[in-house]
C-alpha cells in the first residue's frame, strides 16, 4: 500500500471535489452553506501541492502536506479538523515501510482523536465523529475476524454511511448546525457526509 499513498490522496481528493455540490445543498441546511466550497477549495489545494513532492516522498510527508494543506485553504471548522485528522495520522505512519492493518487501524484512530482534540465533540452530536468512530469501530472488529485490510475497510465505508444515516435522526449540538436545535433533524451532516466520501474513495481505489 506504500507505494499507492500519492494516487490515493488523488482518488480521495477527487471524489470530494466531485462532490461539491451535494456538501454544499446539505450545508445550506443546517450551516453557513460553504462546506463543498471549502472542501473542494482544500483539495484542490492538496493536489497542487502533493504533485511538487519529490517521487520517493514518504507516506508521513505526503499525509503531512496534505494535512498543512487543508489548515491553510479550508475555510471555516472542516480545515482545522481535517486538517489535523491528516496531520495525525501522519505521525502514526512515520518510518513505516508500509501501511498494514494495525497501522491503518491506528492511522484512522489517531485521525479521530486529532477531530475530538480540536473540536471537542463526541459521538451522537451530529458531526463527521458519527461517521468516523462507527467506521473505526467497524475496521478494528474486521481485523479481530482476521479479514483482510480492503474487507475491514469495506466494512468501515459501510458503517460510516449508516453513521451518516444516524445523524439524520439527531440533533445538532456543535456548529452553527447547533442554532436550529430540534430543527436539525431530517438533515444529513454534511462533515459526516465528507468523511464518507473520502473513505468510499478510499476503498474503491484499493478495491
Amino acid at each position: 500500500m506504500m507505494a499507492s499513498i500519492r494516487e490515493a490522496v488523488r482518488v480521495v481528493s477527487k471524489a470530494v471535489i466531485a462532490k461539491k455540490i451535494l456538501l454544499t445543498d446539505l450545508d445550506q441546511a443546517i450551516g453557513d452553506g460553504d462546506h463543498g466550497i471549502n472542501m473542494a477549495r482544500g483539495f484542490e489545494s492538496v493536489l497542487k501541492k502533493i504533485d511538487l513532492l519529490e517521487e520517493n516522498t514518504d507516506a508521513a510527508l505526503i499525509l503531512k502536506t496534505v494535512g498543512m494543506g487543508l489548515i491553510s485553504s479550508v475555510g471555516g471548522a472542516a480545515g482545522p479538523l481535517y486538517g489535523t485528522a491528516f496531520l495525525r495520522a501522519s505521525a502514526v505512519c512515520k518510518n513505516k515501510s508500509e501501511i498494514d492493518l494495525a497501522t491503518a487501524q491506528a492511522m484512522l484512530d489517531a485521525a479521530i482523536k486529532g477531530i475530538q482534540d480540536r473540536g471537542k465533540a463526541q459521538k451522537g452530536e451530529k458531526t463527521m465523529l458519527d461517521a468516523l468512530i462507527p467506521a473505526s469501530e467497524a475496521f478494528s472488529a474486521g481485523t479481530k475476524n482476521k479479514k483482510n485490510i480492503l474487507q475491514c475497510l469495506n466494512d468501515a465505508v459501510k458503517a460510516a454511511q449508516k453513521g451518516v444515516e444516524y445523524t439524520k435522526t439527531i440533533i445538532a449540538t456543535k456548529g452553527r448546525a447547533s442554532y436550529l436545535a430540534e430543527r436539525s433533524i431530517g438533515h444529513e451532516d454534511p462533515g459526516a457526509v465528507s468523511s464518507a466520501i473520502m473513505l468510499e474513495a478510499l476503498y474503491n481505489y484499493l478495491k
